[in-house]
C-alpha cells in the first residue's frame, strides 16, 4: 500500500469547526512544502445560492489554499451520491496530479462512504417510478414518504431527515425498482483501495456543540442569511427543489413567505440543526477509523497528519 497516495478526509457533525480545522492543515502543509486542496464534502455547499446558509468557506479561507466542489450547482438541480463521488473522484486525481494534498471536509457521511468504501451499483429504475413518487412527495409532503420508508428501511430512515424530499424519494424508488432497500444495496460494494485515506473526525456531544450552533445561526443572520434566501426566492420560486431542502434554506425561505415568524423561524432552524447534528455524531461516532479531535484543537492534528504524510 505505500505506493498508494495518501489523502485526509476532515469529518464531524455541522458546526463543529472542520473549515477552520482544514484551513490549519492547509497551511501547515503549505509551510512543510507539502501543499494541499481542499475538496467539498457535504451535500449543500454544492448549490450556489446559500454559500452564507450553507457555511460555506469565504474567498478570503478560500484564498489560503484552492477549493474544489463549493457553491457550483444551481437551486433546481439535484445530486445523488453517485454523481458526487464520480465529481469527487475527478477532483482528488487533479489534486493529486498538480502535487498537492486532497483534504476532504465535510458532513455528509453516506457521500463519503460511497467515495471511499465503494457505492453500489443500483440500476436504473424506472423514471416513471420516480415521477410518481416525486408528485406525492409535492402533495403529502416528505415526512409521510419519510414513515413509508422508516416501515421499510429503518436503518437509512433513521440516517436522513424527514423533511428531505430528494433522499426519501430516492430510496423508495430503489425499493420499488429493484426490491431491495438502500440498506441492502449499501453493504453489497467491497472497498475499494484507490487512496490510503486519514480519517479526522472534529466534534462534541450534542450538549455541548448546541450553544455553538446556535451562536453560528446568529452569525449566518448577521452575514445576510435572509437577504442570501430572498435572492434565491427571486431565481428559483419552487421552494421544493432541491437546493431549498437544506436546513436553513427551507426555514428562512418560509419566513420570507410569511409562514412563519423570525423567532419562529430561527427556532426552527435551530431544531433541525441540532438534530441533524445529532445524526451526523451518532453515524461517525461509528466509524472506528476516525481520529477524534475538540473544535479548536487544530494543533493537534498535525501530529497524525505529520505521520500518516512522512512529512
Amino acid at each position: 500500500m505505500s505506493d498508494v497516495p495518501g489523502i485526509l478526509c476532515l469529518v464531524g457533525p455541522t458546526g463543529s469547526g472542520k473549515t477552520a480545522a482544514s484551513l490549519h492543515l492547509a497551511a501547515m502543509l503549505e509551510a512543510s512544502g507539502r501543499p494541499a486542496a481542499v475538496i467539498n464534502a457535504d451535500s449543500r455547499q454544492v448549490y450556489r445560492d446559500f454559500p452564507v446558509i450553507t457555511a460555506q468557506p469565504s474567498q478570503e479561507e478560500r484564498n489560503v489554499c484552492p477549493h474544489k466542489l463549493y457553491g457550483w450547482l444551481e437551486t433546481t438541480k439535484k445530486i445523488s451520491a453517485g454523481q458526487w463521488t464520480d465529481l469527487a473522484d475527478a477532483a482528488i486525481r487533479e489534486t493529486l496530479d498538480s502535487g498537492r494534498i486532497p483534504i476532504l471536509v465535510g458532513g455528509t457521511g453516506f457521500y463519503l462512504r460511497a467515495l471511499l468504501d465503494g457505492i453500489a451499483a443500483i440500476p436504473p429504475v424506472d423514471p416513471a417510478i420516480t415521477a410518481r413518487l416525486t408528485e406525492e412527495c409535492e402533495n403529502k409532503g416528505a415526512p409521510a414518504l419519510h414513515a413509508r420508508l422508516a416501515s421499510i428501511d429503518p436503518d437509512y430512515a433513521a440516517k436522513i431527515h424527514p423533511n428531505d424530499s430528494q433522499r426519501n424519494v430516492r430510496a423508495l424508488e430503489v425499493w420499488e425498482g429493484t426490491g431491495k432497500t438502500f440498506s441492502w444495496w449499501h453493504g453489497q460494494t467491497p472497498p475499494p483501495a484507490k487512496w490510503r485515506v486519514l480519517r479526522l473526525g472534529i466534534g462534541l456531544p450534542l450538549q455541548e456543540l448546541s450553544p455553538f450552533l446556535e451562536k453560528r445561526i446568529e452569525i449566518m443572520l448577521e452575514q445576510g442569511a435572509l437577504e442570501e434566501a430572498r435572492r434565491a426566492l427571486d431565481i428559483c420560486p419552487d421552494t421544493s427543489a432541491p437546493g431549498w431542502t437544506g436546513i436553513g434554506c427551507a426555514e428562512t425561505a418560509a419566513f420570507l413567505k410569511g409562514a412563519l415568524s423570525l423567532q419562529e423561524c430561527t427556532q426552527l432552524w435551530a431544531k433541525n440543526t441540532r438534530a441533524y447534528a445529532k445524526r451526523q455524531w451518532t453515524w461517525f461516532r461509528a466509524d472506528k477509523r476516525i481520529q477524534w479531535f475538540r473544535p479548536g484543537q487544530n494543533k493537534e492534528l498535525e501530529s497524525p497528519v505529520r505521520q500518516f504524510l512522512g512529512i
